[in-house]
């Protein structure tokens, strides 16, 4: 069950974003696991993929789809990652492309693939295809809900952001979607991504704005320290909402966008760690003081990368001795420990590399039993600083994945 609030909110339509769904049968029957996207002509897209060297077939086709010019249609399948495949798992994802093509009158360069689901099984070819015409009936406006639905693996909830602002009286909608529970470390220069607005930005600027972004978000979570195959995530803006385009981040409406785009990523982000598999807390595990922001992302990810740290959690046992070693074997040069402050929500733990004096295990067991957790350091070398988050590891977490292919 997700901690904390998932709920979906009022997910506004983005003028020139079309979606479609149907159920394909890809793995599981009587669900919608085949999701189309249409994007109005003129609409500039921007991605940020996985970097595990093992990626698979559909990150493959889409970053060669990319380069050759922006896409009109998005199509994801779930229950089958694609990856792993070899040969025929390219040509199956070039054959969607192919197949999609066809059926909307477009190039398959225009096409952008995703998998998501189960690695090193062959796409069921003939039931994807055969959703494809399904999923281009059905495509509606309003439709990102279903969007949400249909993309889902072992997730509980759909997962959705959106909003809407004024840029010079014009109002304008950003609205996205993300799906992702397990295999959850991101490394983009098993999570899913994708985000619309109907303001005018420039391409380079869309794809400027998903790169940074990005690392402040997707780049900025952990489940399972799991970097999946098929990681994705995709920026589009149409520009149907009217407006002179937005070209520099010198112009004023930029940071208006930048900011709405930042909160929206930051919660597609921090919802699939809600969501993650098994997961009973949300941990925000907060840096600072570092010399630089590496190292501080660097203790961040040790500390929320941990098991025994996320088993602590997972039990409300306020073993700090486990965060002080998942500090100490980051890989920060020359870290003096006695300058090392850390705290458990409002509880100071440790003081000067060792226990507070006014620490006590029940304030520490307190803090330990909520459901939402801070874990702040203070490096003492330095005044930058970053944010990871996390979730505790439950017995549920090994359940999940010990039946997933079942």
């Amino acid at each position: 069950m997700a901690v904390g609030d998932v709920s979906m909110p009022q997910m506004h339509a983005v003028k020139g974003v079309k979606i479609g769904s149907a159920e394909a049968y890809v793995r599981y029957q009587n669900r919608r696991d085949l999701v189309v996207f249409e994007f109005a002509e003129g609409t500039n897209v921007a991605g940020v993929f996985t970097q595990n060297a093992f990626c698979a077939a559909p990150v493959r086709v889409c970053k060669k789809h990319l380069e050759m010019g922006n896409p009109r249609y998005l199509i994801i399948n779930t229950g089958n990652a694609n990856a792993g495949t070899g040969t025929l798992g390219m040509d199956n994802a070039k054959a969607t492309c192919f197949k999609l093509a066809e059926l909307a009158q477009v190039k398959p360069s225009e096409i952008l693939p995703f998998s998501t689901g189960v690695i090193g099984e062959q796409l069921p070819m003939k039931r994807l295809l055969s959703g494809l015409q399904p999923a281009l009936d059905s495509l509606s406006e309003n439709a990102w809900l279903d969007a949400a639905t249909g993309i889902m693996t072992t997730d509980t909830t759909p997962k959705g952001a959106s909003e809407q602002f004024m840029l010079d009286g014009i109002t304008y909608s950003m609205t996205g979607i993300s799906k992702g529970a397990g295999m959850i470390r991101p490394n983009m220069a098993t999570m899913l991504g994708y985000v619309a607005t109907d303001a005018p930005i420039s391409q380079e600027l869309v794809q400027q704005l998903l790169s940074e972004t990005a690392n402040v978000s997707f780049n900025r979570i952990t489940i399972d320290g799991d970097t999946s195959t098929n990681d994705s995530c995709i920026f589009a803006a149409t520009g149907q909402a009217g407006g002179a385009e937005i070209t520099s981040k010198d112009d004023e409406r930029y940071a208006v966008v930048a900011e709405v785009f930042t909160r929206v990523m930051k919660r597609l982000a921090q919802l699939i760690v809600r969501d993650g598999e098994g997961a009973t807390k949300f941990i925000t595990v907060a840096v600072e003081g570092g010399a630089n922001t590496q190292e501080c992302c660097d203790v961040a990810y040790s500390i929320a990368h941990s098991p025994l740290v996320k088993t602590a959690l997972f039990a409300s046992d306020p073993n700090w001795g486990r965060i002080l070693a998942a500090i100490g074997y980051a890989g920060v040069p020359e870290l003096d420990v006695e300058n090392i402050q850390v705290w458990l929500g409002d509880v100071q733990i440790c003081k000067d590399g060792g226990a507070a004096a006014d620490y006590t295990e029940a304030a520490g067991a307190a803090e330990m039993q909520k459901t939402e957790i801070t874990i702040r350091v203070d490096l003492g070398r330095g005044s930058e600083k970053d944010t990871v988050y996390t979730c505790d590891l439950s017995y549920d977490y090994v359940k999940i994945n010990a039946d997933y292919r079942s």
